[in-house]
This record gives C-alpha cells, sequence and structure tokens, in this order.
C-alpha cells in the first residue's frame, strides 16, 4: 500500500475520532463513505468494496468507542443503567444485521446507506423537541429498541450514535448525557459489527492482502491509532461549543459524503 494512502487513513481517523466525542456517534458516516471511494482507488474488488468499508469501519470503531466512552464516563455523562438494558438487543440486533448486508451486493447498500445519512442529516436540522412529560420505557421495551439500533447499525456501519442520541433526547434525556450514553452503546455495537463481518467475509475470494473477514487491516490500525487520540478532544468540545449549529454543519457533511459514496459505487 502506498504511504500516500497509509496518511489518508490517519486523516480520516483524526476526523472520525473527534466527530466520535462530539456528536457520540462512531464516525460511520465519514469513514464509510470515504473508505468506498480509498477502496476503489486501490482498485480492490468493486463486488466487495461497500463491504469491506462497513467491515473496516465497525473495526476501527472499537478503539475510538472505548477512548469516548472513557472521556465522556470522567464526565459522569453515561446513564450505564440505560447501557446494561439496552446492551442485549443491541448485540443481537448488530450481529444478525451483518448477515444480511453480507448477502447484499455493494450498490444496494449503497443506496440505503445514502437514503438513511439523508434521513439523519434532515433530523438533525429539524432538531425536534420532545414533549416535556416523555420518559425511558422499560427495560423489555429498551433491548428492544437496542435490536433495531443494532442493525441498522450493521447495515450503514455507524456506532448507533445516530440513532441512540435522538432516541434518548427524544425521551428527555440531557444532551450531553444522550451524548455521553451512546458512546458507551457504540462499543458493543463495533464489537458485535466487527465480529460479524469478520465471520462472513472469511471464505470470500478476491479479497486483497492484510484482510480478514471483509476488515482490510491496514486502515483499521491507522484510523484506529488517530482516533484514540482525537476522541477525547471532541468529547470536551462538545461540553462547550454550541451543539446546535455544529450538527447542521455536520449534517451537511453526511450528505455529501453519502452522495458522493453513492456515485462512487454506481459510477463504478
Amino acid at each position: 500500500m502506498d504511504i500516500y494512502f497509509l496518511i489518508l487513513f490517519l486523516i480520516l481517523g483524526a476526523a472520525t475520532g473527534l466527530f466520535a466525542g462530539l456528536f457520540g456517534i462512531g464516525g460511520g458516516g465519514i469513514m464509510v463513505p470515504v473508505l468506498t471511494f480509498l477502496f476503489v482507488k486501490l482498485a480492490f474488488s468493486a463486488e466487495h468494496v461497500v463491504h469491506m468499508a462497513l467491515a473496516t469501519s465497525m473495526a476501527a470503531i472499537i478503539p475510538t468507542a472505548i477512548a469516548s466512552l472513557r472521556a465522556h464516563h470522567s464526565r459522569n455523562a453515561v446513564l450505564w443503567s440505560v447501557v446494561l438494558k439496552i446492551a442485549p438487543g443491541i448485540l443481537l440486533g448488530t450481529f444478525a444485521g451483518t448477515f444480511l448486508a453480507s448477502y447484499l451486493s455493494a450498490k444496494p447498500l449503497a443506496i440505503f446507506f445514502s437514503c438513511f445519512m439523508s434521513f439523519v442529516a434532515l433530523q438533525m436540522v429539524m432538531d425536534r423537541k420532545p414533549k416535556p412529560s416523555r420518559q425511558l420505557p422499560s427495560g423489555v421495551v429498551l433491548s428492544g429498541v437496542g435490536s433495531g439500533i443494532g442493525g441498522i447499525s450493521a447495515l450503514v456501519a455507524i456506532g448507533g450514535g445516530t440513532l441512540t442520541v435522538p432516541f434518548l433526547t427524544w425521551c428527555n434525556i440531557a444532551l450531553p448525557v444522550a451524548i455521553g450514553t451512546s458512546a458507551a452503546v457504540g462499543l458493543p455495537i463495533a464489537f458485535a459489527g466487527a465480529t460479524g463481518y469478520l465471520i462472513n467475509g472469511w471464505s470470500v475470494e478476491n479479497l486483497p492482502v492484510h484482510t480478514l473477514g471483509f476488515i482490510y487491516w491496514p486502515a483499521v490500525i491507522a484510523m484506529a491509532t488517530a482516533s484514540f487520540f482525537t476522541a477525547p478532544l471532541g468529547a470536551r468540545l462538545a461540553h462547550s461549543l454550541p451543539i446546535p449549529l455544529l450538527k447542521k454543519c455536520f449534517a451537511a457533511l453526511l450528505i455529501s459524503l453519502s452522495l458522493q459514496m453513492l456515485f462512487t459505487v454506481i459510477g463504478h
């Protein structure tokens, strides 16, 4: 692999780590489109570039989630009771979602990813407020919600923040705590997702060297190294910067990257 691509993976990891800490997301909304583009430029099999981007993103999210989680926990911004109740559903939904993603071809996955991220961006811009009386549901319902979050997260390789944060704020959890709790939820999502993609890609042919399952390890190591240092910075900034304005800027970035990914896959 050219040193040029290694530098790009490092830059990508630094950016996603920052956003992970800032918004409580895993960074897949940024990593997947950019990785898809870079994998095409590296002349990897077009049949597998989206699966590899999803898998590699999931694996890279693990250390990012750990760093972001530790930073938010140090600020007492994690509702561990919610994490424990939602985690079983998260693990089941995410792992099952990787099997569905592995059976889909690159174009349907790219279309679903782009449509979903555009929907997420729209929700960020609209910034709807919950009813004052709304509260968190019971443990069983939370686990069910976790299954849905995990399943969708596997299909788009997100740490769940784009779903978990809106859900928690919808239940009248303060935004900084929702972000911190989402960061904790991102760890089981990333672990189950990476494991599922590793298993599903184990016997697939025409994958490049240094790939285990669908996971391309040179990118994982470079991105994880950079993001581990920038995620805590993002977590600190989340408690001091004007998040509503940042969310709108991030929404615009999500839409542009999603469209770029769609054009890359369909036009290739």
